[in-house]
């Protein structure tokens, strides 16, 4: 075995090496150099995002149990960038002075107490699950994938209960780790089915030995829920109304946006490349899970008085429209389904940035009290509105855009009646961010949000952004580059 071959791994040695340095930094660095962990912690994933955003020739590495093709590299830059506008948002929330709880004080379990955590850890968390996306993104082989989906899994459930005094975010920590160690019991069991089927875990051999026999398409039900819960598909979204409400609002973003963009992509290639012989079978149950989780969702989320639970089920509503682009199974498909994260990354980060800094100053977080919004913060009113149009689909914004060409891909293919379903719950879900944004610029209220006033960090993620929002689906050259790679 050549090992010189692992350094072909540019994406996942250069993110250990941040992760080590920042772990190294975090452990011996006195009190006042680690004023200054948060900068250096930006500015080195800076870094490693920019020396790792051009694209490779394709290769390979262990005999195809690690696979690389330029697609990834558009894939991984917009889970960094979306990392990095997080990363930017949770400056303040950080920089708390109530970030830590001294080791004899005794913490009161209430939605008040601080939050007992360091800056390091957060980092290196978060970090430890962008790298478990890596190495899923990248298998060529079932093993390597689902040590990918667990290195990535047990992060994030530290990470949601990273607030451990607080009732609610402890509370969902263990909703999260207990739905997410079922999930992976049975996905592990459905590729233990695949195995016994086919007598090998590598996707090229599965992808010409799979028929459709009864126990090939039991293994695939089984394997897809572990992704399907990732995604928040309904039935296997009920863990994600409660997580995102309990968990920290920037944490509730990753999961939103970071976590479920690396596994819509992962189950697009591991259903067109290994699954391809039966497609007819997957085509059919990602039909009724789409209508089934756009339609519920939608209902749902009108019914909603917590702007994160509100949140949550419009996450579901467009996991949903983002598996039209699956269900097309075409190299369109894969292309429309990356130009769609890349929006829903700006749209709805930009939405958490604002409810992240409500939360942090006033702890506020039912709809109503957004009321009058407008009157003292209209800056930052008018951002969350053009976010919330983007994610409804309104022209010129960029969501209309990624919604335009996600339905193409799906009525090419003539999944026509599915478009039109889609197209109809898009209404329904336009009159729910409505809701959000007359509450902001009609509804009257004499005790509105008092004037925020946000930090340079969180400005530079919120203008990004918008700028985002509205100028991705204005430059048709971002979605013709991510078209020309094809997967």
């Amino acid at each position: 075995m050549n090992y010189l071959s692992y350094l072909q791994l540019h994406d996942e040695l250069s993110l250990l090496a941040v992760i080590v340095l920042l772990l190294i930094y975090d452990i011996f660095a006195g009190e006042r150099a680690k004023r200054y962990f948060q900068p250096v912690a930006i500015g080195l994933f800076f870094v490693h995002t920019v020396v790792n955003c051009v694209p490779r020739e394709a290769f390979e590495v262990s005999g195809g149990m690690y696979q690389y093709s330029p697609m990834l590299t558009y894939v991984k830059t917009i889970l960094n960038i979306g990392t990095l506008l997080i990363f930017l948002q949770a400056h303040r929330w950080l920089s708390a002075k109530n970030i830590g709880i001294e080791a004899n004080s005794k913490p009161a379990l209430t939605a008040t107490a601080g939050v007992s955590t360091r800056k390091g850890e957060f980092y290196f968390l978060t970090l430890s699950t962008l790298l478990g996306m890596y190495f899923m993104m990248s298998a060529g082989h079932f093993l390597l994938f689902f040590l990918g989906i667990e290195t990535a899994a047990l992060p994030m459930a530290a990470l949601v209960a990273i607030n451990k005094y607080q009732r609610e975010s402890a509370e969902a920590g263990a909703k999260y780790i207990l739905s997410s160690a079922f999930a992976s019991g049975v996905s592990l069991f459905g590729i233990s089915l695949l195995y016994g089927t086919a007598g090998t875990l590598y996707f090229s051999d599965l992808a010409t030995i799979i028929s459709t026999s009864p126990l090939a398409i039991l293994a695939l039900v089984l394997f897809a829920a572990g992704l399907f819960f990732k995604i928040s598909l309904v039935p296997f979204h009920l863990w994600t109304p409660d997580v995102y409400q309990g968990a920290p609002t920037n944490i509730t973003a990753y999961l939103s946006v970071i976590s479920k963009g690396s596994a819509v992509f992962v189950l697009f290639v591991i259903f067109t490349k290994v699954f391809g012989n039966l497609i007819a079978q997957w085509q059919t149950m990602l039909y009724i899970m789409i209508v089934v989780s756009i339609t519920l969702a939608n209902i749902f989320a009108i019914r909603q008085q917590n702007i994160k639970r509100f949140l949550a089920f419009s996450s579901i509503s467009q996991a949903g429209y983002i598996m039209l682009g699956v269900i097309s199974g075409t190299a369109l498909g894969m292309s429309t389904l990356v130009y769609y994260v890349l929006v829903y990354m700006f749209s709805n980060l930009a939405i958490f940035g604002v409810v992240a800094l409500i939360e942090n100053r006033t702890g506020k977080l039912e709809i109503r009290n957004y009321d009058g919004f407008y009157q003292t913060n209209p800056k930052l009113a008018v951002v969350m509105m053009l976010a919330l149009f983007s994610l409804a689909g309104i022209p010129p914004f960029a969501g209309f855009f990624s919604k335009f060409f996600i339905f193409s891909a799906a009525y090419g293919q003539g999944f026509e009646v599915l478009v039109f379903i889609a197209l109809i719950n898009t209404i329904i879900s336009l009159y729910y961010y409505l809701l959000v944004v007359k509450a902001m610029f009609i509804n009257r209220n004499s005790n509105p949000i008092e004037p925020l006033k946000s930090d340079f960090a969180m400005k530079t993620s919120l203008i990004i952004c918008t700028a985002g929002v509205i100028g991705i689906g204005l430059f048709s050259v971002i979605f013709k580059e991510i078209a020309k790679l094809g997967f």
